[in-house]
């Protein structure tokens, strides 16, 4: 297949070049897939081929031309798998150590050499016969001692497919999968340790993906680790894998993750936190069952006399039912039963669900109220580990300040994925940081430490690489000037050795970086928005803001706080014109043009288009190259424009959004909720490109750290009330916690 990308170009002379490169390099990885001995066992030929034949005729290829080619790649793929396979059997399965096939070959040994020390006869060295002289009892006793390390090392490395559990929650019952993950008749665990301590495993998932190598998890038990890296390194690929104990966990220590919304019902909410504790509700249910067979035996021992064998044993029973009962009710009492009720209150109002909402069905929540319920349902449990996803994805600032609050005092440990740095500021003790198939820790940090930290480190490794590359350079340089130059041969020759003993040189990681860049507009002039005395309700009678007054100007940058559901997005409708005011006005520039970030923004895209296709319809008047250009400037590279964007990421699906913002070179953007999905490195490029655009901005967001970047003024929203907040970001999670500690949910410390 050495002519495969003049192939390409014959079936498929109209596909892109940037097509035609990707097809070349993913023939030559499955390629190479199927010379690893652990890829290849695992290798699905035809449904990759599928995937190119797909990609090719959408991309305007001949389809016949195109089944001729992937009919030839697929026969030599499947030969060259075979050969491979057929081969492995000769040599033996080492997939088992999951090592890397790079790694693999750099330890090769010549197959000279190992005949020579296998071989139990005479062997010929330059035409002559020589005797052995291995000591074969020697040898054997070697070989054993080889093989019991190996059956050890295969002890410890075990192979972790998270795809195989992905949906065992799904097909249990929630109850059932708790018990399966923590069961209730774990032995005592008085004085063992709560640390957790995995050496030396790799992670995998999908099709032989590997996510992590020869890695090593250490969690501290008390400690709040927050677990960081860009986006599809399988950051929560980790989690579910310690969720469901594919990792090697004590059984001891209890394990919860919230992963998904909770799935509403007729349950309350009160009770729906309530019965998230397994094990209580079991131990109540046990506690009740055994009343009421006591209850039936005293009223059986009435029909029966003393002594007789009937009497004798509902005696015994009644024995055993109430040790039974004693240990249940001991069980209840450490876990503080008869607290539960005020406890699931107290953290349902602390992420915003009212006295009134607590008592509602589940099912009339809509999703982000659900997964708040989740998490309370986990912070209820209060596992020995706790597993967060993305906890202030659907949370406000009231909510997200206090979950952070709430967390800072947790008992057990906690690993929580986030992207939020205020809330890993405040939430955690340590950073583990994900990257390059690797655990890298960062401990006693939070993430301002670990970002500047890392930051430092990464300079410091340029600096070295460049340094070592002058370096070699020098050397080069000499011994190409000096290499036959017979007074110099000598030290060319000393120069030569000295550059080959030299280590293979690898240039230092780089993180991904994006460079966002909104247009300027020309200046319009003042009033540019104003709403005025503007009042709105869904129902007459019920009004949703109250008498609200916001001047929006080129120079404003204003940020609008507060719990959901108190009209954040419905003003921001309003200012937009997608509502009309109940009482008020809005006035608008009439050459105003606004940018609108969407907190639902998935919703505007079709995702059975390209990127570049959909931009070219929403936006015509550019080439298809101009288009391109501009979503690479927001990290839209590659072939990423080209395919549908149903297979986009939801951090790359924001930045098409962000992109199309600036077709229309926007006066003002409106951003509802825009940190959502974006990594640490998204998350800079936006607010660096947010401080230099010279228009308005009017934020709603959860992101404490954005806003701060990025906003003036903060508007917050409440009971009606839209008002100047008299402070900073800092100053009102102060007086989100004050008010909760008046209704004593938290307690200040």
């Amino acid at each position: 297949m050495s002519n495969l990308g003049l192939q390409i170009r014959q079936a498929a002379s109209s596909v892109d070049p940037i097509v035609a490169d990707y097809t070349v390099g993913y023939v030559q990885h499955i390629i190479k897939s199927t010379e690893d001995s652990v890829l290849s066992q695992q290798l699905d030929i035809p449904t990759k081929v599928e995937f190119l034949r797909g990609m090719l005729i959408s991309a305007g290829g001949d389809s016949k031309k195109v089944e001729k080619l992937c009919s030839h790649i697929e026969s030599t793929l499947v030969d060259r798998l075979k050969k491979n396979m057929a081969k492995l059997k000769v040599e033996g399965d080492t997939s088992k150590r999951l090592l890397d096939a790079s790694l693999l070959s750099s330890h090769e040994r010549d197959d000279t050499s190992m005949t020579f020390l296998s071989s139990s006869v005479d062997v010929e060295h330059i035409g002559r016969q020589m005797e052995s002289k291995v000591d074969k009892k020697k040898l054997k006793k070697a070989e054993a001692k080889i093989a019991r390390k190996m059956a050890k090392r295969e002890d410890r490395y075990v192979k972790y497919e998270a795809s195989k559990l992905i949906n065992e929650q799904k097909q249990d019952d929630y109850d059932s999968f708790y018990l399966k993950v923590n069961p209730l008749d774990v032995e005592e665990t008085g004085g063992r340790s709560k640390d957790i301590k995995i050496d030396s495993f790799d992670l995998f998932v999908g099709d032989a993906q590997r996510i992590l190598m020869d890695a090593s998890l250490t969690l501290a038990f008390g400690h709040r680790y927050g677990l960081v890296g860009q986006n599809g390194v399988g950051k929560s690929t980790l989690l579910k894998a310690l969720s469901r104990r594919q990792l090697d966990i004590p059984k001891h220590i209890t394990i919860l993750y919230v992963e998904q919304e909770y799935t509403g019902d007729d349950s309350l909410v009160l009770q729906s936190v309530l019965d998230a504790d397994v094990w209580r509700k079991q131990l109540l249910v046990e506690e009740q069952k055994t009343n009421e067979r006591v209850e039936e035996i005293e009223k059986l021992r009435k029909e029966f006399e003393d002594g007789s064998p009937e009497m004798k044993k509902l005696d015994t029973e009644q024995d055993d039912l109430y040790q039974n009962l004693e240990k249940v009710q001991e069980r209840l009492a450490d876990i503080e039963s008869d607290k539960a009720e005020g406890k699931a209150a107290h953290i349902l109002y602390g992420l915003g669900f009212s006295e009134e909402a607590q008592n509602r069905p589940t099912k009339e929540f809509s999703g982000g109220w659900r997964m708040r319920l989740s998490l309370a349902r986990a912070l209820f449990c209060q596992p020995d580990l706790l597993l967060l996803d993305e906890p202030t994805n659907m949370l406000d600032v009231p909510s997200a300040t206090y979950l952070a609050h709430y967390l800072k005092t947790y008992p057990s440990t906690v690993l929580v994925v986030s992207h939020d740095r205020e809330f890993l500021n405040e939430v955690a003790t340590d950073i583990i940081h994900q990257h390059s198939e690797r655990l890298d820790y960062y401990r006693g940090s939070d993430f301002d430490s670990f970002y500047n930290t890392r930051e430092e480190r990464l300079k410091t490794q340029k600096r070295e690489y460049e340094n070592q590359i002058a370096y070699r350079k020098h050397l080069q340089a000499f011994i190409d000037k000096f290499r036959y130059n017979a007074a110099k041969s000598r030290e060319a020759q000393s120069r030569i050795k000295k550059l080959e003993k030299l280590p293979v040189l690898l240039p230092p990681e780089q993180e991904h970086s994006y460079q966002f860049k909104f247009p300027d507009a020309e200046k319009l002039s003042s009033p540019t928005l104003q709403l005025l005395d503007v009042s709105f309700g869904y129902k007459p009678e019920e009004l949703l803001l109250n008498h609200v007054d916001l001047d929006l100007q080129m120079d404003s940058r204003i940020a609008i706080v507060g719990a959901n559901g108190c009209g954040k997005t419905t003003l921001l409708k309003i200012a937009l014109g997608e509502l009309d005011p109940t009482g008020g006005s809005v006035y608008k520039n009439h050459n105003l043009r606004i940018g609108y970030f969407a907190q639902h923004h998935v919703d505007a895209l079709d995702l059975s288009q390209s990127a570049v296709s959909w931009m070219g319809k929403k936006y015509p008047g550019k080439t298809d190259e101009e288009y391109r250009r501009h979503l690479g400037s927001f990290g839209i590279t590659g072939s990423l424009s080209l395919q549908k964007m149903a297979l986009l990421s939801g951090g790359q699906k924001s930045r098409v959004i962000f992109a199309s913002l600036c077709l229309n070179n926007p006066h003002i953007l409106v951003l509802d909720e825009p940190t959502n999905h974006l990594d640490t490195a998204g998350l800079d490029a936006l607010a660096t490109a947010l401080k230099n655009f010279k228009g308005g901005i009017l934020m709603v967001s959860h992101d404490v750290h954005m806003i701060k970047e990025v906003c003036h003024d903060i508007l917050y929203s409440e009971d009606g009330k839209v008002r100047k907040f008299p402070g900073t970001m800092d100053d009102y999670k102060d007086y989100i916690l004050e008010e909760a500690d008046s209704v004593g949910v938290v307690k200040r410390h």
